[in-house]
């Protein structure tokens, strides 16, 4: 997988877990996750690179706390419209 993308998990209507998808190569697979703040676990790579973003609480989230999240590691920041089914659950 070459691009980001957002998986949001529901239950009975409301949003239960979301996940921010890295781009990855195909074999990558997680090998430890990290806290980082409140309400991200990130997956690292044996190798040491992210490769996806845990959000537990989906109803917490916000557009800047994950771009800051995202500049801590080097990443492209999202845009309003990356993240608005999130926004919008």
């Amino acid at each position: 997988m070459s691009q980001r993308y957002l998986e949001i998990t529901f239950r009975h209507g409301k949003p239960l877990a979301a996940y921010l998808y890295l781009p990855r190569r195909a074999n990558d697979r997680s090998e430890r996750v990290q806290e980082h703040g409140a309400g991200y676990l990130i997956d690292w790579t044996i190798d040491g690179r992210p490769i996806g973003i845990e959000m537990p609480s989906p109803s917490r989230v916000t557009l800047e706390g994950l771009n800051e999240l995202l500049a801590d590691l080097s990443l492209d920041p999202l845009t309003p419209e990356d993240v608005s089914p999130l926004v919008a659950a």
